[in-house]
């Protein structure tokens, strides 16, 4: 298993597996480290933006260099990923996580897992329901659809 982290360059070969969602430092769980280690030993590339120098101080400016940096490196992994595995948690609002549902609902690459509390479940449901997008019932649902998507599709 091979892990990139923003800003890190994306140069990989083979599957790879976007960690969207929840991140706000502080409320959201890092579930991103429970799915890497659930992951481990699979022949897979693991594209995280949880930066580990993140400063929440930064402008959100496309002027303001390393905010930019975290946002192109971001975007351009969601494009070249082959899974986006996005998670909401629901003691987060997760506005970014949202607009990444939205640019990649119809792309056939995500699974989703919105557990019962998150504010907009139900945009979340509508949506996935619409545009056939699998969800998880649980973590644990979530990493086996990951997996099946890594390797199945």
């Amino acid at each position: 298993m091979k892990i990139i982290k923003a800003p890190e360059p994306l140069v990989f070969n083979g599957r790879s597996l976007f960690l969207a969602g929840s991140i706000e430092m502080g409320k959201a769980v890092n579930w991103q480290e429970q799915v890497t280690k659930k992951l481990k030993g699979n022949n897979i590339t693991i594209l995280n933006p949880r930066r580990d120098d993140w400063d929440s101080s930064w402008e959100q400016s496309i002027h303001n260099r390393k905010f930019n940096e975290q946002v192109t490196w971001e975007l351009r992994a969601l494009e070249k990923c082959d899974i986006i595995a996005l998670y909401f948690d629901p003691k987060t609002k997760s506005p970014i996580s949202l607009l990444e549902f939205g640019l990649f609902a119809k792309a056939e690459k995500l699974v989703v897992f919105c557990p019962k509390g998150f504010w907009r479940k139900g945009n979340v449901d509508m949506v996935c329901a619409m545009y056939g997008i699998h969800q998880a019932k649980s973590m644990k649902e979530f990493i086996t659809l990951i997996k099946y998507y890594l390797y199945l599709k």
